[in-house]
């Protein structure tokens, strides 16, 4: 997959291709990258890049002039573009995967009040939020985005990895342990000590549902699960009615 990022600050991005699990996919080639200034793109003699909102209002909008053409020279109507934007639809897993599937992704990096909005009417695919919050910095947005459709390409993180991540399946993810099995009086569950793998995947199971269903109980309902975890969601379901859900550090199965 090849990113091109648009932006007026392209020092707030490059650490990121060059840190950390993306290093490694870029040196892999199985990430390529391009940071593009579009300032560099505008003719006037101070290289504008914004100006006052027709209609009056507080702060800045993104000019239409050097964002086209800085898009143009991209070539980008024949390519996935992406504009996170608090005015758009909310990120999921789901739409990382759809991202993932593209050869090219360009992101364009917001400030201010925002695009004039014949720049997103031209070129923009998906008008992406990553919440409800505002930020000042369409880097820092951009930059969740592509972490969360980066990984998931072929050959970046391992599937086994991929597979028991938090809302794979539709649930959280279930809690991690490692050395030493206790610490400041406080032990690893039983469960995970004694090498049983199907009691550990049971276990497992068991954290996402309870976990899903306390902080996230939303996702229950288009969980993808199979018979085993729907019973054990049932049960779950009556034991918290009663609250008598067990915290699984001295379960038996």
């Amino acid at each position: 997959m090849k990113i091109t990022i648009v932006t007026l600050f392209p020092e707030m991005v490059e650490g990121f291709f060059t840190s950390s699990i993306m290093k490694k996919a870029v040196e892999r080639s199985l990430i390529d990258y391009q940071v593009v200034n579009w300032r560099r793109f505008a003719t006037d003699r101070h290289q504008s890049c914004d100006d006052i909102p027709y209609g009056g209002g507080a702060g800045m909008v993104i000019k239409s002039e050097p964002m086209f053409k800085a898009l143009d020279w991209l070539g980008a109507k024949n390519k996935r573009v992406v504009y996170p934007s608090p005015s758009g639809r909310r990120f999921d897993q789901k739409w990382a995967k759809t991202l993932a599937q593209e050869p090219e992704l360009i992101f364009i990096c917001g400030h201010y009040e925002g695009l004039d909005q014949r720049i997103i009417d031209e070129y923009v695919d998906d008008e992406i939020s990553i919440g409800d919050y505002v930020i000042s910095s369409g880097e820092v947005a951009s930059l969740v985005i592509i972490d969360a459709v980066y990984r998931l390409i072929d050959g970046v993180i391992t599937a086994d990895s991929l597979d028991e991540e938090s809302f794979e399946g539709g649930l959280l993810e279930y809690p991690h342990y490692t050395r030493p099995a206790t610490y400041c009086s406080k032990s690893v569950p039983d469960v995970l000590l004694d090498g049983h793998h199907a009691k550990i995947g049971q276990w497992r199971l068991q954290k996402r549902l309870e976990r899903s269903m306390e902080r996230r109980p939303d996702l229950l309902d288009e969980a993808n699960l199979d018979a085993a975890g729907r019973k054990i969601l049932n049960a779950l379901i009556k034991e918290s009615a009663k609250g008598t859900v067990d915290d699984g550090r001295n379960e038996s199965y």
